[in-house]
């Protein structure tokens, strides 16, 4: 991933290489964020707890990632006078990152709620909850992958992927908003009715990304 015309000048190529380790930290804070979806997934589907330390250590460096390249893409803007284009980059970058944070955030709180529904069974909807999962982070893994590649045309992919998240939290808000006849509490209900709305942002967030990566190839916004 790189959009810098390279030079010979001292300060040109000096502000190449820090906009090189920015990219690649940005990619290195997307793979953390990631790995925290699929680890959320195995306590949510395969009730494995176990990962749930694992969670809230990749969190902690996601908001380090989070704040210094937030910082170094401050730095940048300010002290090296980039060009348009480039500029249209650490925009993007610090919309971006806010974005991976924020998955980063609804993963950790999915391990949460994982250890509170471990007490419950698997309600019966738990297998529609899981293909909606599987979507968001094939949403999220085009994004980082179209992120990686410069790929213009991933906002259009991954929206399209996003229209099958809204409609399986359409369906199951529906049905666990209306069930009747419930026996025992009704936590389980209300958790997994949490479940749905954190992968239904998560899969906005990662909408977000792929229309932010469209807009640092093509300068315009969807």
């Amino acid at each position: 991933m790189n959009l810098s015309t390279h030079t010979n000048h001292p300060e040109r190529t000096y502000f190449e290489r820090c906009l090189k380790r920015l990219e690649q930290d940005v990619l290195r804070m997307g793979t953390l964020v990631e790995e925290s979806f699929r680890l959320s997934h195995q306590c949510l589907f395969e009730r494995n707890l176990e990962v749930v330390p694992k969670i809230k250590d990749n969190d902690k460096q996601i908001d380090r990632y989070y704040r210094q390249i937030e910082l170094d893409c401050a730095t940048l803007m300010t002290l090296q006078a980039p060009v348009a284009q480039d500029l249209r980059l650490l925009s993007a970058f610090m919309q971006l990152i806010r974005d991976l944070e924020r998955i980063g955030d609804y993963g950790k709180d999915l391990g949460e709620i994982a250890m509170k529904l471990f007490a419950y069974p698997p309600h019966s909807c738990m297998k529609e909850i899981e293909s909606m999962s599987l979507h968001a982070q094939l949403m999220l893994a085009t994004s980082l992958v179209a992120l990686a590649d410069l790929d213009g045309d991933a906002g259009s992919k991954v929206k399209q992927l996003d229209d099958t998240v809204d409609d399986a939290y359409d369906r199951l808000y529906e049905t666990l908003a209306y069930q009747r006849d419930i026996k025992g509490v009704v936590e389980p209900i209300l958790l997994m009715g949490l479940v749905i709305r954190h992968l239904e942002r998560m899969a906005d967030h990662a909408t977000n990304i792929a229309q932010r990566v469209s807009y640092i190839v093509t300068g315009h916004r969807n």
